[in-house]
């Protein structure tokens, strides 16, 4: 029997229609097919976020219930076609990478020290990253991937509502990064492990990419109480886009880009990581409608000889570092950063945007305020940007920078370029020795400093579209 030409058609139309596939754990069953459920009872959605993934086509949404799920989201050769994205929406789901402690793990070795020999599978670079949450409140005891930390303290060291790590090498593998060793937990007299609220981050990322991975879509999803990074790209992507998505206390990074993975981010919060953006390798990222606030090592930091993007983007910054790109010694291209609609605000103690050799950055529109700048090498060019604050910051370059400047505004204890220092009065000499800074203008710091039109970060904007209301205003510059 043969079928007219017209129904054949529909019949490719109908079997290449997108689906949409749904994920609950609550309701979910790993033997459903993720389809809509019928009124016949077939269909229903499936109750793990790998399930969907791995049934997901070109074409089709991965619909996630607007839950917490204990499950990181694990993209692995996962590939659409151009047009035709793989689409995981959470709807606002949570990926929370923590477990409270199971007292039944841990045994009481004296009064109140708690200690578990095999809490999972450890490295150092774990270790360095790890945390415990406290009756809801981070506890890093003062220590940071990236960035100054604090020893591990001795068992009897400890305080009530601390703990430590200690290494067992008798346990050591030969030839292996695999550690062994005991956590130790210390609670206040009288209390019982089962009471204490304490959990343990157990999963490493909230979005975790390995291996090859094309034509993808992540869109609002939380990641929270992972021990290394809420968005974790390792591999080679291409055509991935993350819209609205969050990385809230993480250990390591809020979102890190690895090797050759090439992104974009559409809106991106990032509070109270180690570190808010690390890219590195050759990676090409973009962020466009970015929050960073509560960081630990470092706000922005991007290495290697990557081609990175920040735009209309807002950074409270109270990190050991506020901003650092940083080139490889022996690159065949440099690490290039392009800022547009910046505003880098530091609310904490003394730091410094610094740029290293074989760096490019770029900078429209931008404002550093409240932190010196530095230039230890590479190239800087600043157009339309301000620099000033207090304590009342200070330029800083070496002879070999390439520096290039126009229409900037600057209210600085002092610029210096090798080993002379300038000053409001000689600003015309740098101008003249560099030929630089056409239009721009250095004013006496005060406390009213106000800024040229078309000069710095555009705060209405970034209040507008960027800043989570709880942390307005910005309007005080």
């Amino acid at each position: 029997m043969k079928f007219p030409l017209t129904c054949a058609l529909l019949a490719c139309a109908f079997a290449c229609q997108a689906r949409d596939l749904y994920v609950d754990p609550l309701r979910g069953d790993e033997h459903a097919n993720g389809l809509a459920a019928k009124a016949d009872g077939t269909n229903g959605p499936v109750k793990t976020i790998a399930r969907g993934i791995k049934y997901a086509e070109p074409g089709d949404t991965v619909h996630l219930s607007s839950v917490v799920f204990k499950e990181s989201a694990v993209f692995y050769n996962r590939t659409g076609e151009p047009g035709k994205p793989i689409v995981l929406d959470g709807h606002g789901a949570t990926l929370d990478g923590g477990d409270p402690v199971d007292p039944a793990a841990w045994t009481e070795v004296s009064p109140g020290l708690f200690r578990n020999d095999q809490l999972l599978r450890l490295d150092d670079a774990v270790i360095q990253r790890w945390f415990f949450l406290w009756d809801g409140k981070m506890n890093h005891m003062g220590r940071t991937s990236k960035g100054t930390s604090a020893p591990l303290k001795k068992p009897e060291e400890l305080q009530p509502g601390e703990w430590t790590f200690i290494k067992d090498p008798a346990r050591a593998i030969a030839n292996s990064q695999q550690i062994f060793g005991s956590f130790y937990l210390r609670l206040p007299p009288g209390q019982k492990l089962a009471d204490a609220k304490i959990v343990a981050p157990m999963r490493s990322a909230g979005v975790q990419f390995s291996g090859d991975n094309r034509h993808l879509i992540i869109r609002n999803v939380n990641a929270t109480h992972v021990y290394n990074d809420g968005y974790n790209i390792h591999g080679h992507c291409e055509d991935v886009l993350f819209e609205n998505i969050t990385a809230v206390e993480c250990g390591d990074d809020g979102i890190s880009a690895h090797e050759t993975a090439q992104y974009k981010v559409e809106g991106f919060i990032s509070i109270g990581n180690s570190t808010g953006i690390c890219d590195t390798g050759s990676s090409v990222t973009s962020y466009n409608r970015v929050f960073i606030k509560d960081c630990l090592g470092f706000d922005l930091f991007f290495l290697d000889s990557g081609r990175y993007a920040v735009s209309n983007a807002v950074v409270l910054s109270s990190s050991q570092h506020a901003f650092s790109l940083n080139g490889r010694d022996q690159a065949e291209l440099p690490c290039s950063l392009t800022l547009d609609n910046v505003l880098i605000r530091r609310v904490g103690g003394p730091s410094e945007a610094r740029v290293s050799k074989n760096s490019v950055l770029k900078a429209s529109r931008t404002t550093f305020q409240n932190l010196n700048f530095q230039a230890t090498g590479g190239e800087v060019t600043l157009e339309n940007c301000a620099i000033f604050g207090d304590p009342v910051p200070e330029i800083i370059l070496a002879k070999d920078v390439k520096w290039h400047g126009a229409n900037n505004a600057y209210g600085l204890r002092s610029l210096r370029f090798d080993k002379t220092t300038f000053s409001p009065q000689t600003f015309a000499d740098f101008q003249k020795l560099t030929g630089q800074e056409a239009g721009s203008q250095w004013r006496e710091p005060s406390s009213d400093f106000p800024l040229p039109a078309n000069t710095g970060a555009d705060v209405a904007k970034l209040e507008g579209g960027v800043v989570p209301d709880s942390d307005l205003p910005l309007e005080k510059q």
